[in-house]
């Protein structure tokens, strides 16, 4: 399985755009990304990278393999 690492929260966002989320709204440092398939919205910390834990779980939340991801993030 492909090793995932911390990415920057540009990048982060740059993915979910691409997969057709849209940003709705931002608590504090947390942006709130969300699509209409989705049972709970994305959030992730405007850190300078993102831990993999929270990559992770926002990766379970969209129903994307790792694999995946990092296809799509080679991409961009």
């Amino acid at each position: 399985m492909p090793k995932l690492n911390p990415v920057h929260w540009r990048k982060f966002a740059k993915f979910l755009k691409y997969i057709g989320c849209e940003h709705k709204r931002t608590t504090g440092d947390h942006l709130i990304y969300w699509r209409s398939d989705l049972k709970r919205p994305i959030v992730f910390p405007k850190d300078a990278d993102i831990p993999v834990f929270v990559v992770r779980n926002n990766l379970r939340i969209l129903s994307i393999s790792p694999a995946e991801y990092l296809e799509i993030l080679k991409r961009l």
